[in-house]
């Protein structure tokens, strides 16, 4: 079995048991367990029983397109969802995961930036950052070790106190970014270490974690609390950079008269 494997399984089973039995002929039956029988998405999938077990204990079989096409029907899969099934079916092991290296000159972009901006990488590790982002999420104020996207949005009261009363959502949010890339990273000890720490410094992390919910990057607008300026609405978006596809700059845009 690969880790790759593993978290197609632990995806699927997932999407399985939060559905309900309605559209299968067994609704008034009582459930010892929640969602569809095994037996049920692979009948709706035309694959064997058999077969759709050996894909959810993560045992080495290789799905084709049109396999992954009618399991993502079976399973009722959102378009994200389905995208994020593709690319387990697809992925290769992944090499051992070393902290990136940022180029000097995207660092010095990023620090000449007039609004608040940051660099992460493929573990959400916050890399670079400007003076805007450090007043307005205290990265500076830090220790190195802590500098993680996901660290910082669970573990650390000072994400709180930035996204107030949204916060709850934003995290739930940012678990359900994370999780496509941690299921291709699945198993690296780097990955598995953050998620023990994030597991130990935020209760509600686990109950969103076994959910599996997978999302994609977007932009958008946040009304944030910025210490100096109070509340205020900033647009956000995320872009790539062209160096190393795995670093990524977030950059937030005050809306005009949003402070109050």
């Amino acid at each position: 079995m690969t880790a790759t494997n593993i978290a197609l399984g632990n995806f699927l089973r997932a999407r399985r048991e939060r559905l309900d039995a309605g559209v299968s002929g067994t609704a008034g039956r009582r459930r010892r367990t929640p969602g569809l029988r095994r037996e049920e998405v692979a009948e709706a999938a035309g694959i064997s029983t058999e077969w759709y077990i050996k894909l959810e204990q993560g045992r080495t079989v290789g799905p084709s397109p049109a396999t992954i096409d009618a399991l993502a029907r079976a399973l009722r899969l959102n378009a994200v969802e389905h995208a994020h099934l593709r690319r387990l079916a697809d992925a290769k092991s992944q090499p051992p995961f070393f902290r990136e290296k940022l180029p000097s000159t995207v660092k010095n972009f990023v620090e000449s930036l007039p609004h608040p901006a940051y660099i992460t990488g493929r573990r959400w590790d916050i890399l670079a950052w400007n003076d805007a982002a450090a007043r307005l999420f205290a990265f500076g104020e830090m220790l190195s070790e802590d500098r993680n996207l996901l660290v910082y949005m669970l573990t650390d009261h000072r994400a709180r106190r930035v996204f107030g009363e949204r916060w709850q959502n934003e995290a739930q949010r940012i678990v359900a970014l994370f999780r496509p890339t941690y299921d291709l990273w699945a198993y690296d000890r780097a990955f598995v270490e953050l998620l023990e720490r994030v597991q130990k410094g935020c209760d509600e992390f686990g109950h969103w974690w076994k959910a599996h919910a997978v999302r994609s990057a977007s932009s958008g607008t946040k009304r944030l609390h910025h210490p100096i300026d109070g509340p205020t609405c900033f647009e956000y978006a995320t872009f790539q950079a062209n160096d190393d596809q795995g670093l990524k700059l977030a950059v937030y845009l005050p809306v005009a008269n949003s402070s109050s």
